[in-house]
């Protein structure tokens, strides 16, 4: 009997993945069906559909779903959901299709049919209440907010069959994990309570901080990169998972930690996109998430413990997985070390305050950065990768990084 937090809606997992000869002969029924294009946001959401992260869904929402996720956290069968899981396509494509037909899904980057999908529903949404209800905000700068805005004009719902998980598996091996895996990873190594931490940055030092105080909890922590699209300014994926991976390697008690990935792109939601962090992780198998400062915000758009405060919101059951909240945590010269603002009783000139703003910014310009920033295995890596990009690539780090927590 597995001691780990049981998938969100209390059943199993749910994979939507084929294998086999059930795989191949869905591909080439795929080939013959009508194509709707996906986006990256789309395609991630997919293969998360597919290996079971997002369990207990069957496929993108109806638009009765859509209304109460945005409306009141909920799905129209009652299961709590904080960020609508959608399909778009533009009116022309959505014309030629009907209610009950087949489909099939195509990554609209590499041309890839990735699955098919029994449409059960056409409709269309408002926009801008999504971004208002979901984002807090219409404003086109935000990055969620310009994924929505651009989305086709029409939804489709349905069931899905997912055929591939893309070349996640090829670029990043053994990291790109599933829920399956990490939950017998997790019973492998005894661990009955895990912690996630969630990030799409290298690990600084707060950020080390934040795992170690979690190790100090729970019986092990997951460190769980986004692998999927960022905005631009921030570091690539496979930059920032050799970073981390030096990271635990030299900085971390052995088999107290685990580096995964997952294929999703960044919302940049801030409190909703925390609460979907805390659901999907609980399918990994994690009992808690980490949740620090300005969780998956951006620029100026949230409060920095607003992700805090929503988890104190939402109904007691909505999820297993529970928020382990640290404060603002920083470099204190007169503790000598990191702490917080719940631990340090110095002032704000004592403290070296810590971001990835700061850090890619200091790295862009090739300027020194301190050894209370990050440890040195970490920025020899960090420097590198500067080092190769072209003067116009800096130029474009350092403009876009103050709008990157």
């Amino acid at each position: 009997m597995s001691k780990l937090v049981k998938p969100h809606g209390g059943g199993e997992l749910k994979p939507l993945l084929l294998s086999g000869a059930v795989r191949d002969a869905e591909l080439a029924r795929a080939l013959t069906l009508p194509k709707v294009r996906m986006s990256s946001r789309e395609t991630g959401d997919l293969i998360m559909l597919g290996i079971g992260g997002f369990t207990p869904l069957d496929g993108f929402m109806t638009h009765a779903d859509w209304q109460g996720v945005c409306d009141g956290y909920k799905m129209a069968s009652g299961l709590f959901w904080p960020i609508p899981i959608t399909l778009s396509t533009d009116e022309v494509t959505a014309h030629a299709i009907n209610a009950g037909s087949d489909i099939a899904l195509v990554d609209s980057e590499s041309g890839e049919i990735m699955g098919t999908m029994k449409v059960s529903e056409k409709y269309t949404i408002d926009k801008a209440h999504e971004c208002m209800m979901v984002y807090k905000t219409t404003d086109i700068e935000h990055p969620g907010v310009k994924m929505v805005m651009e989305q086709g004009a029409v939804n489709l719902a349905g069931s899905v069959k997912v055929l591939s998980t893309g070349s996640f598996k090829e670029e990043y091996g053994d990291q790109f994990m599933t829920p399956a895996e990490t939950r017998a990873l997790f019973e492998s190594k005894g661990w009955a309570t895990v912690a996630a931490f969630q990030t799409r940055n290298p690990m600084h030092r707060s950020h080390e901080y934040l795992a170690k105080v979690a190790v100090e909890i729970c019986d092990g922590v997951m460190i769980h990169s986004l692998l999927g699209k960022l905005k631009p300014g921030d570091i690539p994926a496979d930059v920032r998972s050799n970073a981390i991976g030096t990271l635990i390697d030299k900085y971390f008690v052995k088999n107290t930690v685990v580096q995964a990935g997952y294929p999703l792109d960044m919302r940049y939601a801030g409190p909703r996109e925390a609460l979907l962090h805390a659901l999907f992780r609980q399918n990994y198998g994690c009992s808690h998430l980490i949740v620090g400062r300005d969780h998956a915000g951006v620029g100026d758009y949230y409060g920095p413990f607003d992700a805090h405060h929503i988890f104190e919101q939402i109904p007691k059951d909505a999820l297993e997985t529970k928020a382990l909240k640290i404060d603002w945590t920083f470099w204190c010269y007169k503790c000598g070390g990191m702490a917080s603002a719940r631990t340090c009783p110095h002032g704000k000139d004592d403290r070296l305050l810590l971001s990835g703003t700061k850090l890619r910014k200091m790295l862009s310009e090739n300027d020194e950065v301190p050894n209370e920033f990050s440890r040195p295995e970490v920025l020899a890596i960090l420097r590198a990768y500067y080092a190769g990009l072209a003067d116009d690539q800096k130029v474009k780090i350092e403009m876009k990084g103050h709008s990157a927590a």
